[in-house]
């Protein structure tokens, strides 16, 4: 558990995925659109990966991938960020984050 919060505090958006999952796809996508540059961790090619998913779960993270942080705070999975993304809450999280370019 003490990886998962160090790695999800290292930068305002921090991701956890997988790299065959679809719906982490679509949520990186997302924030490619918002202008928003994560860092994104693919647990199943860390060797501590299935230790990583695990915690997730514990973190409450509704499907272990993907998990999103803004702030170092666990924001949830792909239902939770695309409902803060319909509501409008999602870019004003993400204010902060986006990049200039």
């Amino acid at each position: 558990m003490e990886k998962v919060i160090r790695l999800s505090a290292e930068r305002g958006v921090v991701v956890f995925t997988k790299s065959s999952c679809c719906l982490c796809y679509a949520v990186n996508i997302l924030f490619q659109e918002l202008q928003v540059d994560p860092v994104v961790h693919e647990i199943d090619k860390d060797p501590e990966g299935k230790e990583m998913e695990k915690a997730l779960t514990r973190l409450g993270c509704s499907a272990p991938v993907p998990a999103v942080f803004i702030g170092g705070t666990l924001v949830g999975s792909t239902n939770e960020v695309m409902s803060l993304h319909l509501s409008g809450s999602l870019t004003k999280m993400l204010k902060p984050y986006r990049s200039l370019s």
